[in-house]
């Protein structure tokens, strides 16, 4: 803790004011009373210090404890998994903001996932807890100003008749002697625990972290089941695909199946491919029928995220996929602003911070000051007479000299508390930077994989229509057709999966770069008042990332997330 010049002036004279209390009493009760009443307030000088002093104090008291410093972290210079750097467009060298999900061309995605931050369950939750934590940051501000309160009270009392000293006093008297006495006390009272040494602004500045952190939560909770919403759609229309896919299946088995009949019956083909052709077409049938389960579960799915009953939303057929749309990736030091699961973690860090300096503040005094003004009477009858006015000024502190290790164990446990939050922050950031490349690389081979299952569809649906011809010329069994069939649906559902991957890869890349949050949060203790984010230090020559291309590591690359339009497959 630094001293100033001032600061040590002040902790001299709040020393010598401290050692004195002060209590100045009047009454009506006799002569002596009205004369010390009108007495000069000389003796009162030494009081004189305490009326500025709290206000003093508080602009000139220090706060113990560490200063809050955003740790560094290692930063790469570029994506490790971009296929080479691509300059983007200036609309598109940003990351998605706002309403992220009109990139995927849906008008169901357009139409719920809106709902979603007004109707979802576990983001009222989350808002709730917000609203919870805005509340303890105004508790600990409390703890600043001064308790005022007022007491009144009215007695009535009974004393033996031995006790009698003045007749002039007496209330009412009893048959035997007895005293009955109405009394009475207005008095105003004041208190006020001095934060000299930044106790409460610590718990204050800890609650703000806290409170922040349930912001950035809420926007992760947000983002979330808005991602959960645009994956349930994704599947949802790759089941009406597959389910497109497996009704055109099942209709050319059924044609052929009858070709296969008229052969049996002609002669012309052995029972055992009659058996075969039906079978085959009853497993499509089969797969069909399987695949509405679980659209089913989706459509309930969607509900829920809406905050809707499952029996309330019916979703009409469509086999048209989302878009497959572009996503900037940027650079990797912008996602420790663009996170809000990394803006959780770094103010988890900020509070644990802060929590060091309230446990260190535990070694040093406690000072408070009390004050009372008001009316006191017995008997009641005019309790409001200026000979009744009483006050009183006080000042106390308060000294811990022996806890048998107590306030240690508290520091110590609150600077391993920050070293914890240190160690969450870092693995959330490479956790972040892990997603990301995840997503990069996932986009990048399944590019590639579904070329190369659109060039295997063609071959196999040009090679079952050939099988087809020559088993009805005769010149090969069922069992080359059959393999022919199952090779074509095979590698019309592995490229419907793997567009299906693509899409769901892309808004979890959407997911991982932050969505649509701008990194803003408010200010805890003026919640209308928006913080600028700033920019967290790095060390991006630790990383040494090897990239290849001519494009300077500050410029934004983008990824190509799609190659052609969504759409379904056809068999």
């Amino acid at each position: 803790m630094m001293k100033t010049p001032l600061t040590r002036s002040l902790m001299r004279a709040v020393t010598r004011s401290f050692t004195f209390a002060a209590t100045r009493r009047s009454s009506r009760a006799g002569a002596h009373e009205r004369a010390l009443r009108l007495a000069p307030l000389a003796p009162l000088a030494p009081l004189t210090p305490l009326a500025p002093l709290a206000a003093v104090l508080l602009l000139a008291g220090c706060m113990v404890g560490p200063d809050y410093h955003r740790p560094q972290v290692a930063v790469p210079a570029t994506w490790k998994e971009l296929p080479g750097w691509t300059q983007a467009e200036p609309e598109a060298a940003q990351s998605p903001k706002g309403e992220w999900w009109s990139a995927f061309q849906d008008p169901l995605l357009d139409e719920l996932e809106p709902l979603v931050a007004v109707s979802n369950q576990t983001v009222a939750q989350s808002y709730a807890n917000y609203q919870e934590a805005l509340a303890e940051v105004r508790v600990a501000r409390a703890s600043l100003f001064p308790t005022i309160g007022l007491t009144g009270s009215v007695a009535r009392e009974r004393s033996a008749s031995s006790t009698l000293s003045s007749v002039s006093s007496i209330s009412q008297v009893s048959s035997s002697g007895a005293r009955i006495v109405n009394g009475g006390t207005l008095e105003a009272n004041a208190s006020w625990d001095l934060d000299v040494w930044g106790e409460v602004r610590r718990q204050v500045e800890e609650n703000s972290a806290t409170a922040q952190a349930s912001e950035a939560t809420l926007v992760n909770a947000t983002l979330s089941e808005q991602i959960a919403l645009a994956n349930a759609v994704i599947d949802l229309r790759v089941s009406d695909a597959d389910i497109d896919l497996l009704t055109h299946t099942v209709a050319a088995y059924t044609d052929f199946l009858r070709v296969v009949t008229d052969q049996d019956n002609a002669g012309t083909v052995p029972p055992s491919d009659l058996v075969s052709a039906r079978t085959q077409l009853e497993t499509a049938q089969a797969s069909l029928i399987a695949v509405g389960v679980a659209r089913a579960q989706y459509e309930h799915a969607i509900a829920v995220l809406v905050g809707r009953n499952p029996e309330e939303v019916d979703i009409p057929h469509s086999a048209q996929l989302p878009a497959l749309p572009t996503i900037p990736a940027g650079v990797p030091s912008t996602l420790l602003q663009r996170r809000p699961d990394i803006a959780t973690a770094e103010r988890q860090m900020a509070a644990a911070n802060a929590a060091i300096g309230v446990a260190v503040a535990a070694y040093y005094p406690s000072i408070s000051l009390s004050a009372l003004d008001g009316f006191t009477q017995s008997p009641l009858n005019g309790l409001l007479h200026i000979s009744n006015y009483v006050w009183s000024l006080g000042a106390s502190a308060t000294q811990t000299i022996f806890d048998g290790g107590l306030r240690s164990g508290q520091v110590a446990a609150a600077r391993a508390s920050y070293d914890a939050a240190v160690a969450n922050y870092r693995g959330t950031v490479l956790s972040a930077f892990q997603g990301v490349e995840n997503d990069l690389s996932g986009l990048r081979i399944l590019a590639q994989q579904a070329e190369a299952l659109d060039a295997a569809v063609r071959d196999a649906t040009r090679g079952a229509q050939i099988a087809q011809n020559e088993y009805q010329a005769g010149t090969v069994d069922y069992t080359t057709v059959a393999t022919a069939l199952a090779t074509q649906l095979s590698n019309q559902q592995s490229a419907l999966n793997v567009q299906q991957q693509r899409l769901l890869n892309t808004a979890s890349l959407i997911s991982d770069l932050g969505g649509g949050w701008s990194g803003a949060l408010h200010d805890a203790q003026h919640p209308a008042r928006v913080v600028t984010p700033v920019a967290p230090a790095s060390d991006a020559a630790a990383a040494g990332a090897n990239v290849s291309g001519p494009a300077s590591a500050a410029a934004p690359a983008s990824v190509e997330a799609s190659r052609a339009p969504g759409g379904t497959v056809s068999p």
